[in-house]
């Protein structure tokens, strides 16, 4: 065997044993978080398949034989066969704040909204629950602004959609997990069908006070630069979204299908030459994909508008009864009004 076939040999070998160690943890995570019987039947599907996966490896290396490797990829596929059946349910024992599902009707400019959320919250597990049907009349629609939510890093954050009325009203859409009772939310969890996605229509005293004043959250709220006719199209798609899910579930994506990737395929039918970026995905620097798409007014720094779209303070400061959209856009400004 001359040396470059020594050499291919090895790089194939290599190849092949990254495949199968990444495959392999894959399969056994998918067992873990999907495997029926409790916690007990997910760890003995998860070792058993580890053991099978490095049994197989172990076989190939010492019998310096291929038989082994067709044997594990006689196991993935039946791995995937049942993956590929597991389908998401609008139909479990939901969290009492994604019990119900969002859904609309359109009639000219006036859009009724099934199911907006409007909870009074004292901590996580106390609170007063209100799922409401409200109308909102498209022509009084006024103001769009992207409400950031950050928990720990800061490259990470919750994006959700704020929209305003003439009337002083305000309806929040945000994507999110729609957890069954007593789960838990798992970053890992939602690479592999844990959750379902939900869409949340609710007020801001409810969706973001709770997030500022009950979670602990750290929230900014910025203004965005949209023609009225470009906000009235993006209310309506968080609308069709909001029926598709109620027809047809979905499962929640880590990276795929998460609280601002719907956003950017609802804003690519509307300009279908806005790019793809890393910040979609790190959510916390989204402000700077905005600033840099002309989203957000071009007449302040990025440094400047993060400094002044901060209203956690405001929202802590609140108090019972207060109108709660008021008081965190009380003494904000924007670029026309002053240069900071």
């Amino acid at each position: 065997m001359n040396r470059f076939s020594l050499m291919l040999r090895y790089v194939l070998g290599a190849l092949a044993a990254v495949v199968v160690f990444l495959s392999g943890a894959w399969g056994a995570l998918a067992l873990w978080y999907q495997l029926p019987g409790g916690s007990v039947g997910r760890v003995l599907g998860s070792v058993v398949w580890a053991l099978l996966v490095l049994g197989l490896v172990a076989l190939a290396v010492v019998r310096r034989s291929l038989w082994p490797l067709a044997g594990y990829g006689v196991a993935m596929l039946l791995l995937l066969v049942w993956w590929w059946s597991i389908r998401p349910s609008n139909h479990r024992v939901w969290a009492d704040d994604v019990a119900q599902m969002l859904s609309g009707q359109v009639h000219g400019n006036l859009v009724t909204l099934h199911n907006v959320r409007d909870f009074d919250w004292r901590s996580d597990s106390d609170y007063d629950a209100r799922w409401e049907t409200r109308d909102y009349d498209l022509d009084h629609l006024v103001s769009a602004d992207a409400i950031l939510s950050y928990w720990d890093s800061r490259a990470i954050a919750h994006a959700m959609i704020s929209f305003g009325f003439d009337d002083g009203r305000h309806v929040v859409f945000s994507v999110e997990i729609r957890k069954k009772k007593g789960e838990a939310f798992s970053e890992i969890g939602g690479f592999f069908k844990q959750f379902e996605m939900v869409l949340v229509a609710a007020d801001e005293h409810d969706i973001v006070r709770v997030r500022t004043n009950v979670r602990g959250e750290d929230d900014y709220l910025y203004p965005l630069d949209l023609q009225r006719a470009t906000m009235r199209t993006l209310f309506l798609s968080y609308v069709d979204a909001a029926n598709q899910l109620h027809g047809r579930p979905a499962f929640y994506n880590t990276i795929t299908s998460n609280c601002t990737t719907l956003v950017y395929r609802m804003a690519r039918q509307m300009d279908p030459g806005l790019p793809m970026d890393i910040r979609l995905l790190l959510t916390g620097y989204l402000p700077g994909y905005l600033y840099d798409n002309g989203v957000l007014d071009r007449r302040w720094s990025l440094e400047a508008w993060t400094r002044h779209a901060r209203i956690t303070e405001r929202a802590r400061a609140t108090r019972p009864g207060e109108d709660f959209s008021r008081a965190i856009r009380a003494g904000a400004r924007t670029p026309g009004a002053s240069t900071p």
